[in-house]
């Protein structure tokens, strides 16, 4: 069923109607549920690549009606802060840099193994609303992009590492996709602090480019204020994830990434 279609060709009461007899049907229910369990994302089956962005807003206020998604007032969505740069330093000698490479667990747990950085965090940016939560962010109604910010110590760590394990850490050709994540919050980019950071960032995309056959989507784009996400996916996979098999964040460390656990 596309519910971008079904947005823009029925009005907002038989949408309503065919939606709600899909949802609550027993066995659409049951595989509703199972993929519920296969993905840690809290409702992310729905914003897919379609392409078609009013409807797709529709689509996800009537989701929101029928309890699920987002819960915040409409009206928050257009917050100014929220594009605002950070309001946090580094520690002397030292920088931000931010990425978007899909699900920031495992992205997080690459930085963490480089040497020279010295801190990473999971969180949000990019998006339009001020104090974003998870459930908010998987809604896909904020245009926030789930991201790592490291930060790194200028004498022991170069930002071309940092983009070596950006580019090597996802598949940057894929649109708002990585594997099983689907959704504009997994989008690949990276976020520059800096005139320096952003001509690397170029080069090295160009040079990335001609080992593709396929055209990278990154986007390139100045960093905007940084969201912390929830303590609990903080260092997520270090802590054991999903099943309590804690990876290791040593650096260096080339042992393969679980990317939930």
């Amino acid at each position: 069923m596309s519910i971008c279609s079904s947005a823009t060709s029925r009005s907002y009461s038989a949408t309503c109607r065919s939606l709600s007899s899909w949802i609550f049907n027993p066995t659409k229910t049951k595989l509703f549920r199972s993929l519920s369990r296969i993905s840690s994302k809290c409702f992310c089956y729905f914003p897919l690549t379609c392409g078609h962005t009013s409807s797709y807003k529709s689509s996800m206020n009537l989701l929101s009606r029928l309890g699920f998604g987002s819960t915040r007032a409409p009206e928050n969505l257009d917050s100014s802060m929220a594009q605002y740069p950070d309001d946090d330093e580094c520690a002397p000698g030292q920088q931000f840099a931010q990425f978007g490479a899909g699900c920031f667990w495992g992205v997080e747990l690459a930085f963490q193994r480089v040497p020279g950085v010295t801190k990473t965090e999971v969180g949000y940016s990019q998006g339009f609303l001020h104090n974003p939560t998870y459930e908010d962010v998987c809604s896909g109604t904020t245009s926030h992009s789930e991201v790592v910010r490291v930060q790194y110590d200028l004498k022991e760590c170069s930002y071309d590492a940092l983009l070596n394990v950006f580019w090597a850490r996802h598949d940057p050709t894929m649109l708002n996709r990585q594997g099983n994540d689907v959704g504009t919050q997994y989008r690949s980019g990276i976020y520059y602090y800096t005139a320096e950071q952003e001509k690397a960032a170029r080069e090295s995309l160009e040079q990335q480019q001609k080992r593709l056959s396929r055209k990278i989507v990154t986007e390139i784009l100045p960093a905007k204020k940084f969201y912390r996400a929830e303590e609990y996916h903080q260092q997520y996979l270090e802590k054991g994830g999903r099943f309590g098999y804690k990876q290791s964040a040593a650096k260096r460390c080339n042992d393969p990434i679980r990317c939930y656990g």
